[in-house]
């Protein structure tokens, strides 16, 4: 039987739109992990449907699925298309893909969200929550603005309850109701690069 896939989804819209070099460090970044080994295959997606008709295609399990785009606290995002909580109610327009990807889904899968603050706030810990829950996979993702560096990196597993401080990565706003992050820097917590290709041990 063949090993798990590593992937990586990227948002492609930002090749078309400005800041253009974004997307551009996003598509040969994700080339740059293809050749290292470190993932098995990328997709730039201009939709999450996109994203997850591509995903459904694979004859393989997923072990692991990054993805690569902009985010806020508790969603991730594509262009102004928004991947939150929301999305796994059963009428929403992405939930036939996100039940497609849960049965590609290898039992220890990691989703990994690359994006800005995502994971950060009460909003980020309610959609890693409920996001674990639903698909059985372990969940990662940031608290701070990401660039180079990437910090407040956290995961998540099925049934867990997020033990990061809500608080973390913030410079305005509350838990509740946060109105701007901090800039990843080398000194803050949990901080990787984006040369990081595997979720490092202990997070």
């Amino acid at each position: 039987m063949s090993a798990p896939l590593r992937l990586v989804v990227y948002d492609a819209t930002q090749l078309v739109r400005p800041p253009r070099w974004l997307g551009r460090a996003w598509y040969v970044g994700s080339a740059f992990y293809r050749w290292q080994g470190a993932v098995d295959a990328t997709f730039g997606a201009r939709t999450f449907e996109s994203a997850f008709a591509w995903l459904e295609r694979s004859k393989h399990p997923i072990g692991e699925l990054q993805f690569w785009g902009h985010g806020k606290w508790g969603r991730a995002l594509i262009d102004q298309q928004r991947w939150d909580r929301a999305a796994l109610g059963d009428a929403h327009p992405l939930r036939r893909g996100l039940d497609a990807l849960r049965e590609r889904l290898a039992p220890d899968a990691l989703l990994w969200f690359r994006t800005c603050e995502t994971l950060g706030a009460l909003a980020g810990q309610d959609f890693a929550k409920a996001l674990g829950d639903f698909t059985g996979a372990r969940i990662a993702g940031h608290t701070y603005e990401i660039g180079f560096f990437q910090s407040g990196l956290h995961a998540l597993a099925p049934g867990e309850m997020p033990a990061w401080d809500p608080s973390e990565g913030l410079a305005e706003g509350n838990p509740a109701e946060p109105s701007r992050s901090l800039p990843s820097r080398p000194d803050a917590p949990s901080t990787i690069t984006c040369l990081t290709t595997r979720l490092p041990p202990g997070v």
